[in-house]
């Protein structure tokens, strides 16, 4: 799919050349100091999935203290909003607050002396994102009059519940529960500006369970084991899989185990041993088929352990989450808006299918687009993640003035 830029790179041209606009892309510049203090800080305040409250409190006061109003929904979003103005006529800029892995003290998160790299859990994926929304939220308490008359207004959001088995519960909630629903969603996640998420990448997670008796290595040798019942699902699966999934040709899709627990010592035969899978395609249909295969190659391995075993294992598959995939039009106002601003900056950028809080507005049919938010990083979910801020003057800006078209628009 590619975009119908019925937006013109004149018309960013001409919202570029407006005083306050002007002043306010210079802004970044000025800022880049405080903005990557900004950075530091909140990566140093840790928010594994289920635990951002920390960072929401300190988020949501960085909010007050630049002058927006801010609260906690029943999820546990920030949501902030500019003094006397309706949510429910709003945009919504997003940022997940969660991390995969968290500083364990401050100091986890350094700045390289060779280069200038933030180095740490999280720098990247999402503290890019939220430096972002710091950032906005700063400009706009150093110029009031900002799109002042425009018929929307910005919400800024950190959100919860983004990575891993959060199962995007925060914009679940945003989007479903949320009283007063923004138009459009513009959500900031990562770094760089290469990309443009307009389209959903569907995916389903299960738990693998099995249980069995246990017992001593040597004297209960024989009795069924589930780790090793676990390790034969996972070759069941690995080797029938790609087949019945369509892996190969066709829409992309993938799979991974990536959590495999059980036992408590060498010297014990496990009395339970899990396995959690994602399943991910482009298509929905092939993640459906995968699943089926899951569970048949569970009953396959339960078979082949049971029958060399004197005590029996048992299994169970629970589904653990499921992201709904979604599309954008290709003339959708958002995506005619990033695309005409993108050719005004002389940025390259692609349209990509990718699960991220986007799946959410997308399958409900909202108007919603992942983009980074400038600035380099690599090594997300690792120990050696890392962010460098060269560049983040051309995302801030980039979001800035897609931000503006959206919010000018009745």
């Amino acid at each position: 799919m590619r975009p119908v830029v019925a937006t013109a790179p004149d018309s960013v041209a001409e919202v570029a050349r407006t005083p306050a606009i002007r002043a306010a892309l210079e802004w970044f510049r000025k800022e880049r100091a405080w903005i990557n203090e900004q950075h530091l800080k909140l990566c140093r305040v840790p928010a594994l999935t289920f635990l951002e409250e920390k960072r929401a409190s300190y988020i949501m006061e960085q909010f007050r203290d630049l002058g927006w109003e801010a609260r906690l929904d029943r999820a546990g979003n920030v949501l902030a909003s500019l003094p006397g103005r309706r949510e429910d006529a709003s945009v919504a800029i997003t940022a997940h607050l969660d991390t995969v892995l968290a500083p364990r003290v401050p100091e986890d998160i350094t700045i390289s002396p060779q280069d200038g790299r933030f180095l740490g859990p999280g720098v990247s994926d999402n503290g890019a994102g939220l430096a972002a929304l710091l950032a906005l939220a700063a400009l706009w308490n150093q110029s009031p009059g900002l799109l002042e008359g425009a018929p929307f207004s910005p919400l800024l959001v950190a959100n919860v519940g983004e990575e891993g088995e959060g199962n995007l519960s925060g914009m679940r909630y945003l989007c479903r529960s949320h009283s007063a629903r923004p138009k459009a969603f513009l959500i900031l996640d990562g770094p760089s500006t290469d990309h443009i998420t307009c389209r959903a990448l569907a995916s389903r997670r299960f738990e693998v369970t099995v249980s069995g008796p246990g017992g001593h290595s040597w004297n209960d040798h024989g009795v069924g084991n589930p780790v090793h019942a676990i390790g034969r699902a996972i070759h069941c699966f690995m080797e029938t899989v790609p087949a019945s999934a369509g892996l190969g040709d066709g829409p992309r899709s993938s799979f991974n185990f990536g959590l495999v627990q059980g036992g408590t010592s060498i010297n014990c035969i496990p009395t339970e041993a899990r396995a959690k899978v994602d399943l991910r395609s482009e298509d929905a249909s092939i993640i459906d088929r995968m699943a089926v295969q899951l569970q048949s190659a569970v009953e396959k391995a339960l078979e082949m352990e049971n029958a060399r075993a004197t005590g029996r294992v048992s299994a169970r598959v629970k589904e653990i989450g499921s992201r709904p995939g979604g599309d954008l039009a290709a003339d959708a106002p958002i995506l005619e808006a990033v695309s005409a601003v993108d050719q005004y900056l002389g940025i390259r950028s692609a349209l990509d299918c990718s699960s991220t809080d986007a799946n959410i507005p997308l399958s409900l049919g909202l108007a919603a687009i992942s983009i980074g938010a400038g600035g380099s990083g690599g090594g997300a979910h690792t120990p050696a993640e890392w962010f460098h801020p060269e560049g983040r003057e051309l995302g801030l800006r980039r979001i800035l003035l897609t931000l503006s078209l959206l919010l000018s628009r009745g």
